[in-house]
């Protein structure tokens, strides 16, 4: 199995939870890295990177991120990435889960290969820049409003990303 790294940034702690379950399916294969502590020289030791924020205020990346310099011009050639964050589509329907749709723009030059799109279907929301097509970029958690279905959508998940892997 290759290295990974799941890189979060949490206020609530609901990403970090979601981090901390998504790491407990990958087992010993994965560590988990808080955002504002990762530099661009921790990036070499991990062949995937699980980026996960929570999308705040209307659209925007979950403060841990704004500070992190190696997202803009990354070099992450040969690498895979996969996001994960979590939103609000009853509050915030018309940003929902923009948070990884940025993290993918800021990546998108970078020369990673993108991996873990997620079906749109059993969300209820109008507007996402994490959207391509009927497919998320990565995996959305809403804890205000679908709680029930996190566990299951997380173990659904890995398992995709380790076939995608």
């Amino acid at each position: 199995m290759a290295n990974v790294a799941i890189i979060y940034g949490s206020t609530t702690g609901n990403t970090q939870s979601a981090a901390e379950k998504i790491q407990a399916q990958f087992g010993a294969d994965a560590v988990l890295l808080e955002a504002a502590t990762v530099s661009a020289a921790d990036l070499k030791d991990y062949d995937v990177l699980i980026l996960g924020s929570s999308t705040w205020g209307i659209g925007e990346l979950q403060d841990d991120w704004v500070s992190v310099d190696w997202l803009d011009g990354a070099d992450l050639n040969g690498k895979k990435v996969a996001f994960f964050g979590c939103g609000d589509q009853a509050g915030f329907g018309d940003s929902f889960v923009d948070a990884l749709g940025i993290l993918k723009d800021k990546l998108a030059s970078s020369g990673a290969s993108f991996i873990g799109a997620w079906p749109v279907d059993g969300y209820d929301f109008s507007g996402s820049t994490a959207v391509e097509g009927d497919h998320f970029v990565g995996l959305p958690l809403d804890e205000e409003n679908q709680s029930d279905l996190t566990d299951e959508r997380i173990a659904q998940w890995v398992e995709q990303l380790k076939g995608e892997i």
